[in-house]
C-alpha cells in the first residue's frame, strides 16, 4: 500500500515592527504609549479629553506605519505630536515644545509664542 503525502505551504508575511531612531542614534521599538504619555504631561490641567489624545495617538501611529517600513526618527514623531497639539490646545503645545525642543531660555519661549500673540492681536 502506497502512502501519499500532501504538503501545503502557507506564506506568512512577517510584520517588522517599526523602530524609532533616538537623538543619540540608538534604536528602540515604537511604543504608542510614549506618545500618549508625553501628550498627557503637556495637557495636564488643560481642558483636553482623553478621547482626543487617543485619537491623535492613533492617527500618528497610522501615519507612521503608512509612511515608514522599518525606522522613523524621534524628531519626526515629535513634529507630528506638536502639529496636533498646536491645533488642540496652545498651552499644551508650548509645554510640549519646550521639553521637546529643550528650550534653554525665555527668548525661545517668546519665539514660540510670537505667532499666537500676533494672530490674537491681528484678530
Amino acid at each position: 500500500m502506497e502512502c501519499s503525502r500532501r504538503f501545503t505551504t502557507y506564506e506568512r508575511m512577517e510584520e517588522t515592527p517599526l523602530r524609532v531612531v533616538k537623538k543619540d542614534g540608538s534604536r528602540v521599538p515604537f511604543d504608542r504609549s510614549q506618545i500618549l504619555r508625553g501628550m498627557l504631561k503637556a495637557c495636564e490641567k488643560r481642558p483636553v479629553s482623553m478621547e482626543d489624545l487617543e485619537k491623535i495617538t492613533s492617527g500618528i501611529e497610522r501615519r507612521l506605519t503608512e509612511m515608514f517600513d522599518r525606522e522613523v526618527g524621534s524628531k519626526y514623531i515629535g513634529q507630528l505630536v506638536m502639529e496636533e497639539l498646536k491645533k488642540l490646545d496652545q498651552v499644551a503645545y508650548v509645554r510640549f515644545a519646550s521639553v521637546y525642543r529643550e528650550f534653554k531660555d525665555v527668548e525661545q519661549f517668546i519665539f514660540e509664542l510670537k505667532p499666537f500673540l500676533e494672530k490674537k492681536g491681528g484678530a
